[in-house]
């Protein structure tokens, strides 16, 4: 997505204006596709667990992985024993397929979920159909108590319990659908929670709360040695961003104090096995997290550094409530 169609998205200006038609069919399609499931005429599939969908309502990356993440490290906190299941974007093929921490590669289950199986430790599927990438893992792993699913507030073919919407600090933009707006469907739309970076977005009823993004202290090197952030100030650096947005990532180095030789951007779910590092020895690589999965296979001195989510604590104790009130009315039925 380049950055003259991002910059677009924020105004109303003269490109949105020249899109807004475009707009039309997609507001029209999207509007259907919701009545068809309403009225029963395209199913949805229920799951025998709690199932909560972290998504969001904008093109272009609002921070959907790391908040699963949260969400799944807070929910094991609490006792519970989650799963979760992707679509595995960017990966080869649609089939259900397992993330296996030790031998799935980026190509075959998708950068995302491998990351989040790295990072939280819990079982992973993925598939084309959210709800067969749930009926297997609860087939695989019947201890599982609660199923996250990593994106899929559009796929409405998953029934869902909690749904979590995310905004990055650039909200709703201009407020006009694809391909005049970031938005991927109409807001205000019904939603359990709001989880915003910068202003809450206008509109809707559900219950918002901030969260801040900032890096963890040590980045990791292939081999898992921590390095501390701190210690690269004075270093050159060549920085490397395949994420929807890229500026984000080096912004966020350079809050820490580090000051990047190079930062090179690369299109959303890049998968490196054609790209090559500066020949510049004197460069040491930078990566984000969910890039490591890939680039470090190659490159096992690139450093990742960690993403860390700072969110609002009012916003777990409402969902741990959500969840206690779907565990009531179960043990009723």
């Amino acid at each position: 997505m380049s950055a003259r169609l991002r910059q677009a998205w924020q105004h109303r200006g003269p490109l949105a204006r020249l899109l807004w038609p475009l707009s039309l069919p997609y507001r029209w399609l999207t509007a259907l596709r919701r009545a068809l499931y309403a009225a029963g005429v395209l199913t949805r599939t229920r799951l025998p667990v709690p199932v909560i969908v972290v998504g969001n309502v904008i093109a272009g990356g609002a921070g959907k992985t790391p908040v699963t993440i949260a969400l799944v490290r807070h929910l094991q906190a609490a006792g519970w024993r989650p799963g979760v299941i992707s679509r595995g974007h960017g990966r080869q093929g649609g089939e259900v397929c397992p993330v296996l921490v030790a031998s799935s590669t980026a190509a075959e289950v998708g950068d995302e979920p491998l990351l989040i199986a790295r990072a939280t430790g819990v079982p992973v599927f993925v598939a084309a159909r959210r709800a067969q990438a749930g009926q297997a893992l609860l087939a695989t792993h019947p201890q599982i108590d609660v199923l996250v699913c990593d994106d899929g507030l559009q796929h409405l073919a998953l029934a869902r319990d909690v749904e979590v919407c995310v905004f990055n600090d650039q909200g709703v933009g201009n407020g006009w659908l694809l391909p005049a707006g970031p938005l991927r469907e109409p807001w205000p739309r019904a939603v359990d929670f709001v989880l915003h970076a910068g202003a809450a977005p206008a509109g809707g009823q559900a219950p918002r709360f901030a969260l801040r993004r900032t890096l963890a202290p040590d980045a990791v090197d292939g081999a898992g040695r921590a390095v501390p952030l701190a210690s690269l100030a004075h270093e050159r650096l060549h920085a490397v961003a395949a994420i929807a947005r890229p500026e984000d990532f080096f912004a966020l180095l350079r809050a820490q104090g580090l000051r990047p030789e190079v930062c090179e951007a690369l299109p959303d779910h890049y998968d490196f096995s054609s790209w090559q590092r500066s020949p510049d020895k004197g460069l040491r690589l930078i990566c984000t997290e969910k890039d490591g999965v890939k680039l470090q296979p190659l490159y096992p001195d690139a450093l990742a550094a960690p993403l860390r989510l700072h969110v609002d604590p009012a916003f777990f104790a409402a969902l741990d409530a959500r969840l206690a009130s779907l565990s009531s009315t179960a043990s009723l039925e």
